[in-house]
C-alpha cells in the first residue's frame, strides 16, 4: 500500500492528501516527517522535503510529481479534465499558483510564522513579485464553479491549501489581505471545503497547528 510521509501543516503534504481521499487511492499516513538534512532521511527524499511516497520499495518526492504519478496510476477519478489543453490549463494554474505567487510569498513566513524580521528590501521585492502572479492568477482563474472550470481538478487542491497562506502572509506583513481583489476566492474556497477530502484535511490542519503551539 502506498504510504504518503509528511505533516498536516504542510501545504504540499496537504494538496498530494486531497488528491489521494478525492480519487478514492487507499493509502498509509506518516504524519510525523520533518524536513530533514540527515544521511538517512536523504535516502528516502533526496531534497530532505516532504512530502514524499513510499510505494514498491522505492519513495518518490515533490508533490507534483506524485499526483502526477497518482494520476496516471489511478485514472478512475481523475484530477484532470481529458481535452489535452484544458489539462496544460490546470497544469498551468498549479504554476502560477505555486511558483508565482505561494512561493513569492513564502519569503515572508520567517516574520509571520516564526518571529523573524523581514528586511523592508525583501517586502517590497515580494509585493511587487505577488502584484505580477495574482494578476496573472486573475487571468486565468475561471471560477466556473471551480478555479479552472467545471470539474474539479488538481488546480483546486492547490489552490485550497497554499492561497489562504498568502492571505495570512500578507495581511500579517502588510495589513492588508492581497487576495482580497479576487472577489470569487473566499466563496469559493468555502464551496470546496464542503466536500469531506478538503473538510477533513483542513480539521487535521488545523488541529496539528494547534498542537504545534502548545
Amino acid at each position: 500500500m502506498l504510504k504518503l510521509c509528511g505533516f498536516h501543516i504542510s501545504n504540499y503534504h496537504n494538496k498530494v492528501r486531497i488528491a489521494l481521499l478525492e480519487k478514492g487511492v487507499p493509502f498509509e499516513e506518516d504524519p510525523s516527517c520533518r524536513p530533514c538534512q540527515e544521511d538517512e532521511f536523504l535516502a528516502r527524499t533526496p531534497m530532505g522535503k516532504v512530502p514524499f511516497l513510499e510505494l514498491d520499495g522505492t519513495t518518490l518526492a515533490e508533490s507534483q510529481v506524485i499526483c502526477e504519478y497518482l494520476e496516471e496510476t489511478y485514472p478512475q477519478k481523475s484530477l484532470y479534465p481529458a481535452d489535452p489543453l484544458a489539462r496544460a490549463k490546470v497544469r498551468e494554474l498549479i504554476v502560477l499558483i505555486e511558483l508565482h505567487v505561494e512561493l513569492v510569498a513564502r519569503r515572508l513566513y520567517g516574520q509571520v510564522f516564526f518571529g523573524k524580521p523581514v528586511a523592508e528590501d525583501v517586502k517590497q521585492s515580494v509585493e511587487k513579485d505577488l502584484a505580477k502572479g495574482i494578476r496573472a492568477l486573475r487571468a486565468r482563474a475561471k471560477f466556473d464553479p471551480y478555479i479552472a472550470g467545471a470539474e474539479l481538478s488538481l488546480a483546486d487542491c492547490t489552490a485550497f491549501v497554499s492561497l489562504p497562506l498568502v492571505s495570512l502572509a500578507t495581511k500579517h506583513a502588510y495589513g492588508r489581505d492581497f487576495l482580497e481583489e479576487i472577489a470569487q476566492l473566499k466563496p469559493y474556497l468555502k464551496m470546496l471545503e464542503e466536500r469531506p477530502a478538503f473538510r477533513q484535511v483542513n480539521a487535521d490542519r488545523k488541529a496539528a497547528t494547534a498542537g504545534a503551539k502548545k
